[in-house]
């Protein structure tokens, strides 16, 4: 198990170190992350702009096991392994959002499990 938690935190690192270097126009997943963004969270009433663009920067899909790519940007949780889900993309923003996070702040998150809630919070506090 912490073998796993290990190689889940070295992915999470890796996706948030390389993420900036991808080229858009090599995102499958773009259209689908776009509209998750539109219809499922700012749809739904979270409004800070800076939660909206980081959740259509994060490709949720490689936080997920390959066979679930197709799903990743559903608004639903996804089963990660271990019994332990990737959580909704609403409840993500919501609760990042309610976080009022500013760029100076610092973040400690634990129990993350995929690593999804912490690459989006990496992303609020550069």
């Amino acid at each position: 198990m912490r073998r796993q938690l290990n190689i889940v935190a070295i992915a999470a690192f890796a996706i948030i170190l390389f993420v900036p270097l991808l080229p858009v126009a090599d995102d499958p997943y773009l259209q689908k992350r776009q509209a998750m963004v539109e219809r499922d969270i700012e749809g739904r009433g979270v409004k800070d702009r800076k939660v909206l663009d980081v959740m259509l920067k994060i490709p949720r899909h490689l936080f997920v096991d390959d066979s679930m790519r197709n799903m990743a940007y559903e608004d639903h949780p996804l089963p990660i392994g271990e019994g332990q889900t990737i959580s909704q993309p609403y409840v993500v923003a919501l609760m990042t959002e309610a976080l009022r996070l500013r760029p100076t702040d610092r973040v400690l998150e634990i129990g993350t499990g995929s690593g999804y809630q912490a690459a989006v919070l990496a992303e609020m506090v550069k």
